[in-house]
């Protein structure tokens, strides 16, 4: 089966519930805190238990949030492929969930940081491999071109899903194209699309996305509740619709939608009926609370199976 080698970032994940955000200069008092890990763990952990095998080449650091990073992956079956970094802790992200479950988050980077073209360099891809790249590895740190240089050189059959994240509208213009450039999955929120793009109507920002990406590409446009657009050059956009819940908590949604997406590609599915199970993951993610709340397969099967009528909305 084909495995997941994840090149993001893993970090501490302390998340705080808030009746809502604070304005500037002001404080709130927050309904709980959990320190748990986060940022790339989620869609690692969401890809291992669809039953995916996950190899996570990120960078990793000494101290607390290292220490929980690397358990937190063993727990999941996840291999590591470098040592840890004995200069700096892997850092973390403040996430505050509000009382609409929507999340606003401030990061600082450690460890994860520093992937330098060496460690890439002994990052062993076979063909069937997904390589992961998100965009909060093209935004900051001192070796983000290295990370593109060797994304460009995968060798062929090594297929690249690139995550532009939140923060898609920092993303160098150069950097932005040159990843699309040998993109094979292209996976982002609807708010991502039309950050990148400029343009005001979702639709109109997927056919953007869609022409500029290579031909045998596929864009993934996760549209809430609403389910998700799957599209590739020279075909009609299919709309795969959601399944409504009630949300407890969105953090790690996207995740959790993009590792059972992946997950089911790897098993031979087509990206329509992978779509289908990612939007289930995803229903099934928003109604738990934490970021790492992907379910397994078996809840992904059963999930589908119970809810199989149309779609309430």
């Amino acid at each position: 089966m084909s495995r997941l080698v994840h090149c993001g970032a893993v970090i501490t994940d302390l998340v705080m519930t808030v009746d809502a955000v604070p304005p500037v200069g002001g404080d709130v008092f927050a309904r709980s805190a959990t320190a748990t890990p986060g940022a790339g763990f989620n869609v690692m952990a969401a890809a291992a238990r669809s039953g995916m095998r996950v190899l996570y080449a990120g960078a990793h650091g000494t101290g607390r949030n290292g220490d929980m990073a690397r358990a937190a992956m063993a727990a999941e079956g996840i291999g590591v492929a470098h040592p840890r970094r004995t200069d700096m802790d892997t850092g973390f992200c403040v996430a505050l969930v509000d009382a609409d479950a929507e999340r606003t988050f401030v990061t600082s980077l450690g460890a994860e940081g520093h992937l330098a073209a060496g460690d890439l360099a002994r990052v062993a891809t076979a063909p069937g491999d997904f390589v992961y790249l998100v965009g909060y590895s093209l935004v900051a740190g001192p070796y983000r071109t290295d990370l593109v240089e060797w994304a460009e050189a995968l060798p062929e059959g090594v297929r690249l899903v690139f995550d532009p994240a939140p923060v898609v509208a920092d993303i160098p213009a150069d950097l932005w194209g040159r990843v699309l450039g040998r993109v094979d999955l292209l996976t982002l929120n609807a708010r991502e699309a039309r950050l990148i793009t400029g343009l005001a109507d979702t639709g109109d920002a997927l056919a953007a996305l869609v022409g500029d990406a290579p031909r045998g590409a596929i864009v993934v446009l996760r549209d809430a509740a609403a389910g998700c657009l799957v599209a590739a050059p020279g075909r009609e956009p299919v709309r795969v619709p959601g399944r409504a819940v009630a949300p407890v908590d969105t953090n790690g949604a996207g995740d959790a939608h993009v590792g059972a997406f992946l997950a089911a590609l790897a098993r031979g599915a087509d990206p329509v009926a992978a779509a289908r199970r990612a939007n289930a993951a995803a229903a099934i993610s928003v109604t738990r609370t934490g970021p790492a709340t992907a379910p397994d397969t078996g809840e992904i099967d059963r999930f589908l199976t119970e809810r199989a009528g149309p779609v309430p909305f």
